[in-house]
């Protein structure tokens, strides 16, 4: 049945100028012209309801008791009525009729409450909301009946938004939205739309120019090189990990073996008889998870997961901070694969990149018409290396989006840490910049005071908001108190890096042993600073891309030799104080460069001496993970201590590592030379056990040297009363303990 509202006052209080900026999709209060409003007309009162559609040719409201009212033509694609007698709320729905024949039914967008409460905007603007991804963005939810979802979306220098999609046929002018008060942030609930939908934002700039852009909160994105946003329902995964999840508070990750194996997901394995694809989030999980198992491997780091618009960035150019990437699957398969490492006892770290992103004018840049998450000054805000742009620090609001997003990974995804990319770039201002390209801080120095501040925030925020989580700074420069908490001056991370310790080591292994000796004090300078910090000791994809080398073709020497050298090395590094860190193919000493486009070389696995490698690192992370004086101390100084750093000519360290009583000792010989009846002084009397040779024959070794077991001489040595007489292997490296 058709009935028909009484139109008069259909246009009551609302000035031309007033439609005609709806119409043209410049308006930021569409709420007020459009929907159910209360009035009067002619003495009496009544709901004057008003729709539009430019293109549209009728309307009609429709209403659950099968009554339907005839909306007149007004202005323009504009229809209303007056219902006399009608009051407020009131449910129905909207049908358009175009030129032609065609309809078009939906929910009435503009029937609804703003779904963000003031108190939400005002901890935004604060800077403070912890939970903003549950704000902004695209949320699936029921409201008065409707189901729909609603869209929020910070542009305070924007004229007018609007929402465009693949619901109205990405239309600028029929889903404009509403702008909540003072806080920059416009707001719409659109009934009708589901999850998997594509979507972006129409923001008009203060000159009028229409900006079309993707949501900065969007939880899912297209795959690349297609840029829409995907409106995602997050609450739909059902998680499996609730015991990892229920223990992880109160773990102590410090206290615990930490050996990470760094991957880039779309070149660990791909599939070479389908187009050479990458494998799936679906895929890699079960993989990964029993590679890791049989090396040793305690978490996974991943070179950053969220959406990129250049593969060759390797993720490091974010342009969808919110959104795991399409490459490989959806957020409910990411989900899935932080859920299959977590039932088998795998921590899952994320890169992390807060100090820049990608000029791409879909995303941030410019975002609103205005350098709004950037800053204005290209000696602020630009970034001279990358070519990038620079997070305005400043800002409340940038820092909210930012530690909000570290937060949002921690919790909505599980995963158990940040691994925060650059942070080098971030504390200085002067970083890669040469005199006059950048701006000093309001006490004339080089600090980057604003982003100092930020950085504690986050770091403070993932300690009191996603306990037994994590944070590790990529920083090479000397910044001290990385990892000392903000209350006491430092910057709050719980690990740092160790580049210092990566260079020098490399650089170390690189040499000729010929000349070793000369070099001894680069290799050990480490343990001068060891416990200013904690460490992680990373052999990081950086150190093998850019025609620096493999990590076997750094070495010196013929293949037996650099293999010797590498098994040397990461025995050094498994063994010395801090957690680690090894990129991706190490295990199995690949000739070849990191190539992101293309498959690790597996196939050497199957060649005698690059699967002796391998059966190398496997033991080498056994043993490892049985050996709690290899961990558990790593950052107390009783942990670690040297029995003989100066043997230079031999070019021989030895050290122990302890863990309460217990204690192991390691021994290298940084030379090709076998070194016969070589003493060194042992803390325990008796019997000693060889754990690990580096220079067995099934490593691909010479078999020279101790296996089994030893007993120690009553001749003191090294300051400790009794000593062990050892056949030390060519470029080999030892590990004893105490039965």
């Amino acid at each position: 049945m058709t009935t028909s509202g009484s139109s008069p006052a259909a246009l009551a209080g609302i000035d031309a100028s007033e439609v005609n900026r709806l119409l043209t999709g410049d308006h930021d209060d569409p709420h007020r012209i459009l929907g159910a409003h209360r009035s009067t007309a002619t003495g009496a009162s009544g709901v004057i309801l008003r729709a539009m559609h430019p293109d549209a040719v009728r309307a009609e409201a429709l209403f659950a008791d099968g009554r339907r009212i005839e909306l007149d033509r007004l202005a323009g694609g504009l229809f209303g009525a007056f219902i006399a007698g009608a009051t407020l709320p009131i449910r129905y729905r909207l049908r358009f009729y175009f030129a032609g024949g065609a309809t078009w039914e939906r929910g009435d967008p503009y029937r609804f409450l703003p779904t963000v409460g003031e108190i939400d905007l005002h901890l935004f603007n604060e800077g403070t909301h912890r939970e903003l991804w549950n704000v902004l963005g695209a949320h699936p939810r029921e409201i008065d009946g409707e189901c729909g979802v609603s869209f929020a979306v910070w542009a305070p220098n924007a004229r007018s938004a609007a929402v465009v999609g693949q619901h109205e046929q990405w239309d600028g002018r029929l889903l404009p939205m509403r702008r909540l008060g003072s806080s920059g942030v416009f707001e719409l609930f659109v009934p009708d739309v589901t999850p998997g939908a594509m979507y972006k934002y129409q923001l008009r700039t203060r000159e009028g120019i229409a900006r079309i852009k993707t949501d900065p909160f969007a939880f899912g994105m297209e795959a690349p090189p297609e840029t829409a946003s995907c409106v995602v329902d997050l609450t739909k995964y059902e998680w499996r990990d609730g015991e990892w999840m229920g223990a992880r508070p109160g773990r102590d990750s410090t206290k615990l073996p930490m050996l990470i194996y760094e991957l880039h997901l779309g070149s660990w394995a791909r599939v070479p008889e389908n187009d050479n694809r990458p494998l799936t989030y679906r895929e890699l999980a079960p993989r990964l998870v029993e590679h890791c198992q049989r090396l040793g491997f305690s978490h996974v780091e991943l070179m950053p997961v969220m959406e990129h618009p250049f593969t060759g960035s390797w993720g490091y150019q974010v342009s969808g901070y919110f959104a795991p990437t399409r490459r490989y699957g959806s957020p409910d398969d990411f989900k899935h694969f932080v859920d299959v490492l977590h039932l088998a006892g795998i921590g899952v770290i994320l890169d992390w990149v807060p100090a820049h992103f990608p000029k791409d004018d879909f995303a941030l840049r410019r975002f609103d018409g205005t350098a709004l998450y950037e800053h204005e000054d290209p000696r602020l805000g630009e970034h001279p290396d990358w070519g990038t742009l620079i997070f305005n620090y400043s800002r409340t609001e940038v820092r909210n989006f930012l530690i909000a997003n570290a937060l949002f990974w921690l919790r909505e995804y599980h995963c158990d840490g940040l691994r925060v990319d650059a942070v080098a770039s971030m504390l200085y201002l002067d970083y890669s910049r040469k005199p006059g390209e950048w701006l000093r801080n309001r006490f004339g120095g080089r600090e980057n005071l604003d982003a100092i501040d930020f950085i504690r925030a986050m770091n403070e925020a993932v300690r009191l908001d996603a306990p037994g989580c994590y944070t590790i700074a990529e920083e090479s420069t000397s910044w001290p108190g990385v990892t000392k908490p903000p209350q006491e001056g430092g910057l709050g991370f719980t690990y740092k890096w160790n580049m210092g310790w990566m260079h020098d080591t490399l650089a170390y292994f690189a040499q000729d042993p010929l000349y070793r000796s000369y070099q001894q004090d680069q290799l050990t300078f480490a343990m001068v600073y060891e416990y200013s910090e904690r460490f992680i000791m990373p052999l990081s994809h950086d150190e093998v891309v850019h025609l620096k080398k493999s990590l076997l073709e750094k070495m010196p020497g013929d293949e037996w030799r650099k293999l010797a050298n590498l098994r040397l090395m990461l025995a050094y590094m498994y063994t010395r104080p801090g957690k680690k860190l090894l990129f991706m193919g190490t295990e199995i000493a690949p000739y070849a460069e990191w190539n992101h486009d293309v498959s690790l070389d597996w196939h050497l696995a199957d060649d005698s001496a690059h699967g002796a490698f391998l059966r190398f690192v496997q033991e080498l992370g056994a043993l490892y993970e049985s050996q709690p004086a290899l961990w558990s101390d790593d950052f107390d100084p009783h942990g670690f201590s040297w029995i003989d750093v100066a043997d230079r000519m031999n070019s021989v360290l030895s050290y122990v590592r302890r863990a309460g009583d217990a204690h192991v000792i390691v021994v290298l010989n940084m030379t090709p030379e076998p070194r016969a009846n070589y003493r060194v002084g042992v803390p325990s009397e008796g019997t000693y056990d060889v754990l690990l040779s580096s220079d067995s024959v099934r490593f691909g070794g010479s078999g020279f040297g101790q296996e089994g077991e030893l007993h120690t001489d009553p001749s003191s040595f090294h300051g400790y009363p009794q000593s062990l007489s050892l056949d030390l292997p060519p470029l080999g490296a030892l590990v004893l303990a105490p039965r």
